[in-house]
């Protein structure tokens, strides 16, 4: 479950909190990034235990109801939903259980918020569409879940603050997290009962791998890395440049070095959407053109054996388009290439203002903290 964009974002902020920290010890910041990373998949858990946690709530009112209709004499309410064929299964499942078992971590602090989540669920046109509908298969009712999960769960303010009470691993988390809650629930078969495999915590061991090399590569040659950005950007005052936009672009050129079967060009749109996300509003275009720079100095000197395309300037003149597929940034490229930018302020031009680590609100779409 824990896949590599998620790996990427978490060695940005601890790699950041690494150098803000006087207590330098790579064994324990390694430690804190795997812990960082398991978190992660406690928070998978824990949404799907939220949908148990809404059936059990629909099972009461729809007992309570039942039991007043027996009174009164009128019409039992209908149990379609409290009895969802999808969301029984998953109540059963013995790997979720197995999970709510050994972390001892429940909805039960939360039914206010539980109640609220139903409340909006029977009032929505999901849930009249649903149980207006008379098909009756175990493919309905896993639909409609996914469909409830992405409208009332994915995008929940009051979610996101109950989360970030519990777990401060979780505020960058439920983004990525929410996608592969949708792609369990799309994957359940009724056919499995009960033995119904959830997702891993990683793939496989190269990802677990994956996650220690980059961020001890990053730490560990951080210097020669900063000596390469310092060589290709000779006409760029780099008093401008964001310690986070040193951070990010470190990172970058660890994974291009040390990962010899990720493109080149994967690796800079990748940190590219990071900057954008953690940095300055300037920052994308900027290190979008510098790790091309960066990228085509570690070829052209053979310190990298990667093959990249060829640079925008031995195109066509016409062609607007940065490397790798970034548009409208021609003054951040020139001067990460080395050559003067029109308009580029010299030395004396007062540093960039410094981002603090950004507290993105979980379930978001990642925004510009500045």
């Amino acid at each position: 479950m824990i896949n590599r964009e998620l790996i990427r974002i978490k060695i940005v902020q601890l790699t950041y909190a690494y150098y803000q920290n006087g207590n330098k010890n790579m064994d324990n910041a390694e430690k804190e990034l795997l812990f960082s990373l398991s978190k992660a998949y406690d928070l998978y858990n824990y949404l799907l235990e939220l949908i148990v946690a809404v059936t059990q709530e629909e099972q009461r009112r729809v007992d309570i109801n039942t039991k007043r209709a027996l009174r009164e004499g009128t019409e039992a309410p209908s149990t379609k939903f409290a009895y969802n064929k999808f969301a029984m299964q998953l109540e059963e499942n013995k790997m979720l259980n197995t999970f709510i078992e050994n972390q001892k971590q429940t909805w039960e602090n939360d039914i206010e918020f539980i109640r609220k989540v139903c409340n909006m669920i029977e009032s929505s046109q999901i849930y009249a569409d649903y149980m207006a509908d008379t098909d009756d298969s175990y493919e309905a009712d896993r639909e409609v879940w996914r469909k409830l999960y992405k409208t009332f769960i994915q995008e929940n303010t009051d979610l996101d603050a109950i989360l970030e009470e519990k777990s401060l691993y979780w505020n960058d988390d439920k983004e990525v997290v929410d996608t592969f809650v949708l792609k369990t629930i799309k994957r359940f078969d009724p056919k499995n009962k009960s033995k119904q495999e959830l997702l891993p915590e990683y793939k496989d061991e190269e990802d677990k791998d994956f996650a220690r090399k980059l961020f001890r590569a990053t730490i560990l040659n951080a210097d020669q890395y900063q000596r390469y950005m310092s060589e290709t950007s000779r006409n760029w005052d780099f008093s401008r440049l964001a310690y986070m936009d040193v951070v990010i672009m470190q990172i970058a050129i660890a994974e291009m070095l040390t990962f010899p079967n990720i493109p080149v060009s994967v690796t800079i749109n990748e940190y590219v959407e990071l900057a954008k996300a953690y940095s300055t509003p300037r920052s994308g275009g900027y290190i979008n053109g510098m790790l091309d720079a960066i990228a085509r100095f570690l070829i052209g000197t053979g310190k990298m054996f990667k093959s990249m395309a060829e640079p925008r300037s031995k195109k066509t003149k016409t062609d607007d388009a940065e490397p790798n597929g970034s548009e409208g940034n021609d003054e951040e490229a020139q001067a990460a290439a080395g050559e003067p930018a029109t308009e580029t302020p010299k030395a004396q031009t007062a540093p960039e203002e410094e981002p603090q680590p950004v507290k993105r609100r979980p379930g978001r779409p990642r925004k510009n903290p500045l």
